[in-house]
């Protein structure tokens, strides 16, 4: 399956380097288990999203794999900040 220029770039912006995500499934891949979490490194010019996971792994997430990213963490209140 050939994906477009258009899709790896909207792909790229989504998720760049730095960006956390959490697997939710990678089908045949019992060592990759769901709610592992990784760091995004890189997304190729096939729209394959390249992860850093915490169990060491390197595998890539395609389009056949279900993920979610993380919710970024709140910012730390300072003291006597008020509560929005």
């Amino acid at each position: 399956m050939e994906i477009s220029r258009n899709r790896v770039e909207m792909l790229r912006k989504r998720y760049p380097k730095g960006t956390r995500l959490c697997l939710d499934n990678m089908e045949g891949e019992p060592q990759m288990p769901s709610g592992l979490k990784g760091e995004v490194f890189y997304v190729d010019d096939a729209g394959q999203i390249h992860v850093q996971w915490e169990n060491g792994s390197t595998l890539a997430l395609t389009e056949m794999d279900s993920f979610h990213k993380e919710a970024a963490p709140e910012k730390a209140k300072r003291k006597g900040e008020i509560s929005r």
